[in-house]
């Protein structure tokens, strides 16, 4: 169909995603497989639009447009040298939002409104992006993206999760770093329910998922023994872990009496020689753990 309308149309442009930006002197039309083609006004009567109506569906940019400081980040990300010195150290902070939930504008909108100031997003779709979080002043409060997520879940409705990376104060590898960032989010993410993790947190997920399928069946073999399969149990320990070991805290979150926790991981113990009240090897089992998923 597309070299067909291009006989008709010459300056007619084709995606097959949608593109972050689009030429707004094209009238765009997107098909039912989602590609996206543009063409260009003066090749268009009325005639014609009436009967590309019929097949297609008019498309309506969906990108807010970018600023002069998000394009100059666009810029950066794909230079290899000559980066220009910064003065504010930065992170970059990638976010991804359920399909069809809220439009573009919208959720960038809702992260002004949150940082009380215009931001800078690097959209790489219309469900996924990167935040550039600039590093505030000893007297500004830190950005806590848990109560970010806390508050577009109760004002819009939506799920969102953040995967945070480290703050820099240097463009140099500036692009290899941006796309392990958003590579490391789509691991973490397989693995992990969380809605915030950091890339302290990330590192284990990327360890494992480095390692051969067969070391990770060893991994669940060795350490979980006849635990791998014990749903019930498994859990626990996620939660005694996400606890930072303490059991106290641990069976609060589980709704247990202390002591019924302190017997399943008594009873673990007798059975592997894993002791998981200390961190060595609490570590064990949990990259275990991670290895299952």
């Amino acid at each position: 169909m597309i070299e067909k309308l291009k006989k008709y149309y010459p300056s007619l442009l084709h995606y097959e995603t949608v593109p972050i930006e689009v030429n707004l002197d094209f009238k765009w039309f997107q098909m039912d497989n989602g590609h996206l083609v543009g063409i260009h006004p003066s090749e268009l009567e009325e005639k014609d639009l009436l009967l590309l109506h019929t097949f297609l569906k008019p498309y309506r940019n969906r990108f807010p447009i970018m600023t002069e400081e998000e394009q100059r980040w666009k810029q950066w990300i794909e230079i290899d040298s000559n980066y220009p010195e910064i003065n504010n150290s930065f992170r970059f902070v990638y976010f991804k939002i359920p399909s069809n939930q809220i439009e573009p504008q919208d959720f960038k909108d809702a992260i002004i409104q949150l940082f009380e100031k215009e931001t800078t997003v690097l959209w790489e779709s219309e469900t996924e992006g990167v935040i550039v979080d600039y590093q505030r002043s000893d007297l500004e409060e830190e950005i806590s993206y848990n109560e970010i997520i806390d508050i577009l879940m109760s004002d819009l409705y939506i799920n969102i999760q953040f995967f945070v990376g480290p703050y820099l104060s240097t463009l140099q590898g500036i692009k290899e770093h941006y796309y392990q960032l958003i590579q490391g989010a789509h691991t973490v993410f397989t693995y992990s329910e969380k809605s915030v993790v950091s890339y302290i947190e990330a590192i284990p997920f990327l360890l494992i998922e480095q390692t051969s399928p067969h070391y990770k069946m060893d991994l669940q073999n060795l350490i979980l023994q006849d635990f791998q399969n014990d749903a019930a149990f498994l859990k626990i320990m996620e939660v005694f872990f996400e606890s930072n070991l303490n059991i106290s805290v641990a069976a609060k979150k589980l709704y247990m009496h202390r002591n019924s926790l302190q017997y399943r991981i008594d009873k673990f113990y007798e059975k592997t020689g894993i002791d998981i009240r200390t961190f060595q090897q609490a570590l064990s089992v949990y990259l275990a753990l991670i290895a299952k998923k």
